[in-house]
């Protein structure tokens, strides 16, 4: 692909994507998807739903999963940055309980596919964010499982900037750690 670069990591299925932007004097263009191209980089995902979210600078969502109807997500930011991590929760996987976070960014506009059994966060790092994401299964409200964002055995290194407070929900701050979860 020559107008899409991929990035691969120690985590196999996960994958940073860069699309090429076109910029000039009025502003950019870029593909923020196209089935056949992101097939040809192995990402051969069927999108059923796209989300939307609006953040403020300190918020920390995540760590969520869903347990039996496990979502693929294709995410990015519209406005704004955002940390973004995976942690990897497959029960088979030689890379289990790891993890792997990167910037996403209205400028960088790099995309962060993360595959079915994977937890998924990210902290704002911007006065605001705009998050957008594609999920590979419709949302189960009752089937939602979560990991906590502060877990020492999983160690995500969050960049909590000078001065920041982080924002977190009453659920999120619940969720328990990687050693409660079962391995099935």
């Amino acid at each position: 692909m020559s107008n899409i670069r991929v990035s691969r990591n120690d985590i196999e299925g996960l994958l940073v994507i860069e699309p090429t932007i076109y910029r000039d004097e009025r502003g950019y263009f870029l593909e923020t998807y196209h089935e056949q191209k992101y097939q040809e980089l192995g990402l051969t995902a069927h999108f059923v739903q796209d989300n939307q979210s609006m953040s403020a600078y300190g918020v920390l969502r995540g760590l969520h999963f869903q347990k039996k109807f496990p979502q693929g997500k294709l995410v990015r930011v519209i406005s704004g940055e955002v940390y973004d991590v995976a942690v990897d929760l497959r029960p088979n996987s030689r890379t289990y309980g790891q993890h792997f976070g990167v910037i996403l960014s209205a400028e960088n506009q790099k995309q962060f596919y993360i595959p079915p059994g994977f937890a998924h966060g990210f902290l704002v790092l911007s006065k605001t964010a705009e998050f957008a994401y594609k999920c590979t299964d419709f949302y189960h409200p009752n089937d939602e499982g979560g990991l906590a964002f502060d877990d020492p055995e999983v160690n995500i290194q969050w960049p909590v900037l000078e001065g920041m407070t982080l924002l977190i929900s009453e659920k999120d701050q619940k969720w328990g750690k990687l050693s409660d979860l079962p391995r099935e």
